[in-house]
């Protein structure tokens, strides 16, 4: 833990040195008069003010917030009385789903049982689990990223042992099936055990997560047999997500945004994603119940997140094709305030080339939004992946038009953006993603007040227009058509009297 604190405030030194200057933060972007107003009003200290209450709600139950639990149950209770307090409509639908119960989790190497965690989309073991030679993928910067790390061993029917870190657990598993490995180890690369982590997609082979040092110690054991048992039974349960909206404004155009409230299990969860959570939430008060808006904003707050994406895909799924129809766009944010910041911006044309593709119709427009909000401050940005990692994916999924904001996770920052955003290259984005040190020492608040006021700004523009994304335009442009058009009609019938006469 001591090495944690160490590196937090070596990055916070960092971010603070070597962030993109604030000599064109004075610049204010094109767009509504509302979209300026509110992004002046949500202020970090704002926000942070909600990531406090997020940290004494976990240190009061247990020290986590995650689905199922009293900590999560607070966080609903926190939000949703915030919103009610602001005169929002606010319901707190309920949704089931099945969660695994695990009964083995596993790796046993010379009569000695190491915790084997089993992750998200992994498939199980048989009973008694299965049983092959040890193989430790040589560790580097990018371990068992590439295909080539599994080279000069065989692999074949062998339980591989990879280090976390560079690439995703999906990636590294999918490398090492290709290689022959019957199941895989992922030790972790900080103090503690590997939970709470996914494979995003569902597993070719059975893939467990175990701690830093259990990992150390089974990779002296290369060679050695291990039999890894991993199984679970599936059980049914019910959590409930915010929702809140706005009294004013069209409810068949809505501008929805929305960002995941529960944590994982290890921890607070202040990064990922009470960071996204307070943005919206600070966002929602400050604009108000009753703003000035064409559109109606829809506010969400989603549970399960860290389960597989549940809430949001359970309530998208819930709506009629008529109700989803009313949906202009989907604005997600989950993580905003990572120690090593990024500046990823959701790539909705899919301009970066990079594997999901673009998203539905409008999603490059709203890339744009946010691309110039940042620009116009002097922040430069980089396209990331809708990689199928938070809650957009349903609404994508649905033709729905979606974008957001991202400061990173597991993968590690590069040289090129250390020099351009500040913060160390080499290290993670957030060296706490999914540990128990996501506290609010986890956070990079010039960052955060960055996205901040991005979000309310882009937020509020769209509840003034959605033009550029479907075609709808604002009240105003909407009074103008429609006077031009009796202009018109009266010019013709005074044209047809006059020829009568």
């Amino acid at each position: 833990m001591s090495g944690r604190t160490k590196l937090a405030t070596v990055l916070a030194i960092s971010a603070l040195v070597a962030a993109p200057t604030a000599t064109a933060s004075a610049a204010e972007p094109a767009g509504p008069a509302l979209a300026k107003k509110l992004s002046k009003k949500v202020t970090v200290e704002g926000v942070n003010r909600h990531l406090i209450a997020f940290q004494r709600i976990a240190d009061r139950n247990g020290g986590t917030r995650a689905a199922l639990t009293p900590g999560y149950d607070a966080s609903v209770d926190y939000v949703a009385g915030k919103l009610r307090d602001e005169g929002f409509i606010v319901t707190t639908p309920t949704f089931s789903y099945e969660i695994n119960v695990n009964d083995a989790e596993t790796a046993r190497v010379d009569g000695v049982n190491y915790q084997a965690l089993i992750m998200t989309a992994s498939p199980q073991t048989p009973v008694g689990g299965v049983t092959g030679p040890l193989r430790v993928v040589p560790e580097d910067a990018t371990t068992g990223c590439e295909a080539s790390d599994f080279a000069g061993q065989d692999f074949t029917g062998s339980v591989a042992l990879i280090r976390r870190g560079g690439c995703t657990f999906e990636q590294k598993h999918l490398n090492a099936h290709a290689a022959g490995a019957i199941a895989v180890l992922v030790s972790n690369n900080t103090a503690g055990p590997l939970s709470d982590v996914t494979l995003t997609n569902p597993g070719k082979i059975p893939t467990g997560g175990i701690s830093q040092a259990d990992g150390t110690t089974l990779a002296g054991k290369a060679g050695s047999a291990v039999t890894v048992d991993m199984r679970f039974h599936s059980e049914t349960r019910t959590e409930r997500n915010v929702i809140a909206q706005t009294r004013t404004g069209r409810t068949n155009n809505v501008v929805m945004a929305g960002a995941h409230l529960d944590s994982v299990e290890l921890g607070a969860g202040i990064n990922d994603n009470g960071t996204g959570s307070a943005a919206l939430l600070e966002t929602a008060l400050q604009l108000g119940s009753r703003p000035k808006v064409d559109n109606a904003v829809r506010f969400a707050w989603w549970g399960a997140e860290e389960r597989g994406l549940i809430g949001s895909e359970e309530w998208v799924r819930s709506l009629t094709f008529e109700q989803q129809l009313d949906i202009a766009l989907y604005l997600n944010f989950d993580m905003v305030g990572s120690p090593n910041a990024a500046y990823f911006i959701y790539d909705g044309d899919n301009s970066d080339g990079v594997g999901a593709g673009p998203g539905p119709f409008g999603s490059a427009q709203i890339e744009k939004a946010f691309a110039d909000y940042f620009a116009a401050k002097g922040v430069p940005t980089e396209g990331t992946d809708f990689s199928g990692r938070s809650d957009y994916g349903e609404f994508i999924a649905q033709g729905i038009p979606a974008g957001g904001l991202f400061t990173g996770a597991e993968g590690v920052k590069t040289a090129a953006q250390a020099a351009k955003w500040g913060g160390t290259a080499g290290v993670a984005y957030d060296p706490c993603y999914h540990a128990a040190c996501d506290n609010l020492g986890n956070v990079d608040r010039v960052a955060l007040g960055r996205n901040a006021g991005a979000i309310a700004f882009v937020t509020a523009a769209y509840g003034v227009s959605t033009e550029d994304v479907n075609g709808v335009p604002p009240r105003s442009k909407r009074a103008e058509a429609r006077a031009a058009a009796k202009m018109s009609l009266t010019a013709h019938e005074d044209h047809s009297h006059a020829a009568v006469s």
